[in-house]
């Protein structure tokens, strides 16, 4: 029996459903097998403000220049992880295009080439989430019932442009890409379109040393 062992990488500006599909993902049973009992999955978050001791703060994503070498250590030892525990699942929410885009709208420029060189023959996919622009208003109006910082969402020409962004890293990326358009909320349907893709690509299972 071949071991499901898929990489997914979600990739996409805010309010389009990464976090939500990382979590579905983690349960499908098309995307990691049938869940007879709760066991630990790994889950990992780009936006995890980790350099910050208050909510909010700075990560991996929006390090300040002299968090810089932080910032790439910490993406150094997610990569050698990885490596280390090749034969495994692993669902990304955000991760290096992210970084870059947000960096660039800072004026400054990360290539991470060399991280790319060493995922991709571990197996790893990206699937850029998006959603039409004229969808954002009514996200944002759902999103604003549960945040606890309302006013991230104040200006939604940022997360278009932001997306614009991420479409143009995610046409240069190596690693295999699919666009998912996630303008109608369906999450199963998402996940289901993810897992064909992953399915047609040979990207679910473990692959031989």
């Amino acid at each position: 029996m071949d071991k499901l062992c898929p990489k997914i990488i979600l990739e996409g500006t805010r309010l389009t459903h990464k976090t939500d599909l990382a979590f579905a993902l983690n349960d499908h049973p098309r995307i990691v097998g049938p869940r007879r009992y709760r066991y630990h999955s790994p889950l990992v978050s780009a936006e995890w403000c980790a350099f910050s001791p208050w909510p909010w703060g700075r990560g991996i994503i929006n390090f300040e220049p002299g968090e810089e070498a932080q910032a790439l250590e910490t993406y150094r030892t997610w990569v050698r992880l990885f490596e280390l525990q090749r034969h495994y699942s692993w669902i990304v929410d955000r991760f290096h295009l992210s970084t870059i885009a947000w960096q660039r709208s800072q004026g400054r420029d990360y290539d991470f080439g060399w991280l790319e060189a060493r995922i991709a023959p571990l197996g790893f996919h990206l699937v850029l989430c998006t959603r039409r622009p004229e969808t954002f208003e009514a996200a944002r109006a759902e999103r604003l019932l549960v945040s606890g910082k309302p006013s991230q969402y104040d200006d939604l020409d940022v997360f278009i442009q932001e997306q614009d962004d991420l479409r143009e890293l995610a046409r240069s990326s190596r690693l295999p890409v699919l666009e998912l358009d996630i303008s109608d909320g369906d999450i199963d349907g998402a996940c289901n379109r993810i897992a064909d893709w992953m399915s047609e690509t040979g990207g679910l299972w473990c692959r031989p040393e």
